[in-house]
Order: C-alpha cells, then structure tokens, then sequence
C-alpha cells in the first residue's frame, strides 16, 4: 500500500463522497479503510467512498470482464464500509474526475460498476447517465404496482415497490395526508418481506405530473439528502402507479440536495441526469 494518496471530495445533488486516486492499482479500498476515511469526526467524511482504478486490474473476474467496454473501474463502498453495487450520485462524480485529469474523452465513455458497464455523456456540465436496465424484484407479486410494506414508527405501513437497479430499492408511496418532511428516518425502516441483503427505501410524494419528491434511507449509509439509483426507482414506481402512460417518460425527482432529472429509456433502460460539482483536493497518508 503506498505510504500516500491523492483524493477528491465531491458531491451530487449533497450525496458526497471520497475519491481515491489509484491509477496504478496498487491498493485494496478495504471496509475498515472506507469507514475510517467517510467518518465525519475523524476522517475526510462522506456518505460513501470510490476508488478510481484500472478495469483490467480488478479482483473481480466480472468486473473485469468489463474492460474492454470501460478503462476505469468505480469501486465504491458505503460509509460503513460495506461494498455497494451501483451509486447515481457516485457516478456522475466519478466521471466529472475522469473528465477533469484527461482519463476519459470529452465526448463520452463507459465505466465499469459491479452493476455493469454505465455510459456517460455531458451536456454542458450536467452529467448524463445510462443506468441500465432495471426490473422489478418479484413480479409474480407486483402485478398491482405493490409487493411490499414498510414500517415506520407512529405510521400506518406505507404500500412499496420492490425494484432492482443493479441494487436493491423499495418505493413507499406517501399520501398526501402524512407530511414527508416529519418522517423520522434515523432508524433503518422496517420491510416486510425483509430483503436478504438489505435495500434502500424511498419515500416519495407526487407534486405534479411527471414531477415527485423523495426522502432516502440509504443500506449501510442512513438517511441522505440524494441517492441516484434511488432517484430513479422512484421515478420508475411513479410511472407505473399512474398507468404507466404519463408524457414521454421524463421525470423531475425534488430531493433535499436538490433536483435530479430521470427519463425512461427503451428496453426498461432509465437514464439518470443531474449535477457532479468536485469541492476539494487533498492527499491522505494510509496505514499499512
């Protein structure tokens, strides 16, 4: 492990994160390593940590797999230091860093996720995202739009939606009578059936047509003010709720850390859109 390393802090919409710079492969983003460096006390702080890292170096044969597609691989681990399949937020940050050292052409590239390749594009400095394809978890059980309910303190069981975007979210629809800001969300709801490895939940009110709210609990991070995949899982639920029919598929999705833009691609693709602002540069000595 090298004695020091480059990093960046960086947010989307207020989802923050730090990148490590290592270009050269020459270390593990271990979970105690992750931990120590999101801590908001005693490290750089952030709600999740992504080491920016050659594809064709990767431990994981089916990330590496994908090297021929994406040079850059986004290994990224939640603030307490569990590994995360896919992060909205996470990677429009990666790629505004790609763009800004001249590792990635200006016109677009792939990058390597444990979802999958994720292609980027940019307009202006908006960051453009192909998040895949998404598909409901059980959709035996889902033929109404709900197969699940999440439980909050001092609330009736909200009615969700299990959907996988190559991580696992449950959207709770709010009704108009509960207010979405006074949710207490310190504590991990509770989903009945609980998912075996965990899930984001959504909480999410309708505004207007093609425009909802959203409040995230994130696995392994708490409440944030943003969650990308999340953005689009609620956007996905939305669209399905009401028929399926609205406009051409273009969502807004209002969270805390501010406005993220979803559309509904072919083939059950969802392209995700929003801000990547990089805040700082700095190095940090690791142990070992």
């Amino acid at each position: 492990m090298p004695a020091s390393v480059r990093f960046t802090k960086g947010h989307g919409t207020r989802n923050d994160f730090v990148l490590l710079d290592d270009r050269e492969g020459t270390f593990a983003l271990t979970a105690q390593l992750a931990a120590k460096l999101a801590d908001r006390r005693s490290g750089i702080g952030g709600d999740g940590v992504i080491r920016v890292a050659p594809t064709r170096l990767a431990t994981d044969p089916d990330v590496r797999a994908q090297a021929d597609r994406a040079e850059w691989f986004m290994d990224y681990r939640n603030a307490d230091g569990s590994i995360a399949e896919m992060c909205g937020n996470g990677v429009r940050v990666f790629a505004a860093y790609l763009r800004r050292e001249g590792l990635a052409p200006e016109s677009g590239f792939g990058v390597a996720t444990r979802s999958g390749v994720k292609q980027i594009t940019f307009d202006g400095e908006t960051v453009v995202v192909d998040m895949g394809a998404w598909r409901l978890t059980d959709p035996e059980h889902a033929a109404d739009g709900m197969d699940s309910l999440v439980h909050l303190e001092g609330h009736e069981p909200f009615s969700a939606l299990r959907l996988d975007l190559g991580n696992p979210h449950t959207v709770a629809a709010v009704p108009p009578t509960v207010q979405l800001d006074a949710l207490n969300l310190t504590e991990a709801p509770d989903v009945k059936p609980p998912a075996p490895q965990g899930t984001n939940v959504e909480f999410v009110q309708p505004l207007a047509r093609g425009h909802v709210r959203m409040r995230v609990h994130e696995r392994g991070v708490g409440e944030t003010e943003s969650c990308g995949t999340g953005v689009c899982a609620a956007a996905i639920a939305t669209h399905l709720w009401a028929g399926g029919d609205d406009q051409d598929g273009t969502w807004l999705v209002d969270v805390p850390g501010g406005r993220l833009r979803v559309r509904l691609l072919p083939d059950n693709h969802v392209e995700l859109a929003g801000p990547a602002v990089l805040v700082a540069d700095g190095t940090i000595t690791l142990e070992g």
